[in-house]
């Protein structure tokens, strides 16, 4: 049976994205969210960027009118029963993520398969959660979702050939590259990010530079299209911290440690663009 049906649960920044282009690609979309004041503003968002998108004749105004008819706003989990996929992107909390997997065991049709957003915890331990473990995988999406092509697509240990495939076959069909990768901690891309972001952090804990020259020596000096700060103060820096204490406990390697301005800065609130100050302070 073929994916025709898609839940998205959380309408944050990455669920809204993430049911935007499934939306685009022809799938019929539940977005979920139990709050439904964010429910709300992530159907706006999208809306917001379809008109833009038109407005730069990306696509017509009957493409964005098909794409919003696709899409429907969800604060009921129960609305799952009869989805054929469902992808959840709630916030990078272990219990949180297979709180879900377990309520979604029980109200998918057992054909369906359960995806994790998740960007460093692992899929193993939420598949674990359900009594279908075979048909639960990664799907991890860069931000902003419409934009970046790349998934990162996650395979469990008990993840089976015919779930992969399914999820590769729809990611090549919603236009993005995927690429598979084994259940390890940040998995390939955070693996590789987060101890180059930790480390450009701690130039400028001990004083080699300041953020603004660590930037500009990775954009002029690596060709980066942003500097680890400023993509560092983009992410939040309470996510590069949890990302890195993930890779800290997972792999016990002391490389992974973060480092203490990192620390300190989320504990005072400075997460970066979301808050209005991190690395660099914003309007």
């Amino acid at each position: 049976m073929g994916i025709k049906k898609v839940m998205v649960i959380g309408a944050g920044q990455m669920g809204s994205g993430i049911a935007q282009v499934c939306a685009q690609s022809g799938y019929e979309v539940l977005l979920n969210d139990m709050n439904e004041e964010a429910l709300n503003k992530g159907l706006k968002n999208i809306e917001k960027l379809l008109t833009r998108a038109v407005d730069k004749e990306r696509i017509t105004s009957e493409d964005k009118e098909n794409t919003l008819s696709r899409l429907t706003g969800s604060t009921d989990l129960s609305d799952a029963s009869d989805c054929d996929l469902v992808i959840e992107a709630v916030v990078e909390n272990m219990d949180v993520k297979t709180d879900v997997f377990r309520k979604l065991d029980e109200i998918t049709p057992a054909h369906a398969i359960l995806a994790s957003n998740t960007s460093s915890l692992p899929i193993t331990e939420i598949a674990a959660a359900t009594n279908r473990p075979e048909q639960v995988i990664g799907m991890h999406f860069m931000n902003p979702v419409p934009v970046m092509k790349l998934v990162e697509i996650i395979r469990g240990l008990q993840t089976s050939d015919q779930t992969y495939e399914s999820i590769k076959e729809m990611t090549n069909q919603l236009s993005k590259t995927p690429v598979e990768v084994n259940d390890y901690p940040g998995f390939v891309s955070n693996r590789i990010l987060m101890p180059m972001i930790n480390e450009a952090i701690y130039t400028v804990y001990e004083g080699v530079a300041t953020p603004e020259d660590v930037d500009t020596v990775m954009k002029l000096g690596m060709n980066h299209p942003m500097g680890p700060l400023t993509l560092a103060d983009f992410i939040g820096l309470d996510t590069c911290l949890y990302i890195m204490e993930v890779l800290y406990e997972g792999f016990g390697d002391s490389k992974y440690r973060p480092c203490p301005l990192l620390r300190k800065y989320v504990k005072a609130g400075w997460l970066g663009k979301k808050s209005g100050r991190g690395f660099y302070v914003y309007e």
